[in-house]
């Protein structure tokens, strides 16, 4: 059992990238769910799937990489709010990730979503993590 289960699913996605991993399994939570649908939806990830079949619940996640260099579309997860200290932001003050080419996963009170459309919609939240 974890403390932090989004640090865990961010190491886990980053060391298999970096050990060129096609698939990376791990248990799945509602939360975890809802973050992997926005980095398949980003283009970062090719597919997941949960296994409901087994106790507890396993996200399975496919990697994406360019098919001659492979080279993940993910080069770097970070973390930003943690357990200990929580970052939130108004709609305004949003962080743009690399000017805009990367993106800021942003928990709402609508639910998980990316920067951009946490400004369109004009609702701020708790910034989970960086991907780019």
């Amino acid at each position: 059992m974890t403390t932090d289960p989004i640090a865990d699913y961010l190491t886990r996605i980053r060391n298999a990238i970096s050990a060129k991993h096609r698939i990376v399994e791990m248990p799945a939570s509602n939360l975890l769910i809802s973050l992997t649908q926005i980095l398949k939806d980003e283009g970062y990830i090719l597919n997941f799937k949960v296994d409901e079949e087994s106790f507890p619940r396993k996200l399975i996640i496919a990697l994406k990489y360019h098919p001659t260099m492979k080279i993940s579309p993910i080069q770097k997860l970070e973390r930003v709010s943690k357990p200990g200290r929580r970052i939130y932001k108004k709609a305004d003050d949003l962080p743009k990730v690399m000017n805009g080419l990367g993106i800021a996963i942003i928990s709402t009170s609508e639910g998980l979503m990316t920067d951009r459309e946490a400004r369109n919609r004009h609702i701020g939240g708790e910034v989970i993590c960086y991907v780019s």
